[in-house]
């Protein structure tokens, strides 16, 4: 059985980041009276960014009373704010190495690309503008968090790209993230190949607890994944 769909994260995966993601994360929190440090934040990218949010005030709130969804809409906004004006104007924004490439030789071969993300989906259409992915053919699909019931480790929007493809199992599917909670995606969604690369924030030594069929360090290995034998 070949893959037909390879579903990719965004940032330290596709995106090069560094660490501004959490930085904006940390700020938002900050404007709101909430000192967070970097290295609590960064096992928290992937997950949907509310969720995120409410498990950041828990380290710090005692009374759950006080997590209200103002609060977490006013950081949230905060951060979507930050982020847009990041990745809209900041001059080191681009793929990491071999992905484009990656991407056209999936097409290639007959694979649909999809993008997923922990973001809202206005940041995430704002990167893929700014790095003209859709003009480019680069991408089949693109996914936000906020377009589905839950967000990441849910295997919901893969779900929605295998529907929208026309993809009815999911051993015909890949999924490669950066994160612990990339990884659970994938194994939820029942992926054939999950595959964690250390081009973000977590190391090899990280992700191998969390048992993902491989881990590489360059993206280009995903053509080779997919094309080995059962």
């Amino acid at each position: 059985m070949s893959i037909k769909l390879v579903v990719f994260d965004i940032a330290g995966t596709t995106v090069k980041d560094n660490n501004d993601v959490s930085k904006a994360f940390q700020a938002a929190l900050q404007k709101s009276g909430y000192e967070v440090p970097l290295e609590l934040i960064n096992p928290l990218m992937g997950y949907e960014k509310n969720l995120a949010i409410r498990q950041m005030l828990r380290l710090h709130e005692h009374n759950d009373a006080k997590i209200t969804t103002e609060l977490v809409g006013k950081i949230h906004k905060e951060f979507v704010q930050q982020m847009i004006d990041y990745y809209q104007y900041a001059p080191d924004i681009a793929p990491l190495p071999n992905v484009e490439e990656t991407f056209a030789a999936l097409h290639a071969q007959g694979v649909q690309v999809g993008i997923n993300t922990g973001f809202s989906r206005d940041i995430a259409d704002t990167i893929i503008k700014r790095l003209q992915w859709a003009e480019k053919g680069l991408i089949d699909h693109l996914v936000g968090s906020d377009e589905v019931e839950l967000g990441r480790p849910h295997p919901y929007m893969i779900q929605k790209m295998m529907l929208e493809g026309g993809i009815a199992r999911p051993k015909e599917v890949a999924k490669v993230g950066d994160t612990e909670v990339d990884v659970r995606e994938g194994q939820n969604a029942g992926c054939r190949y999950v595959i964690g690369v250390t081009t973000g924030i977590f190391t090899r030594e990280e992700l191998e607890p969390y048992n993902p069929t491989h881990i590489i360090d360059d993206i280009a290995l995903v053509i080779d994944i997919i094309n080995q034998q059962a």
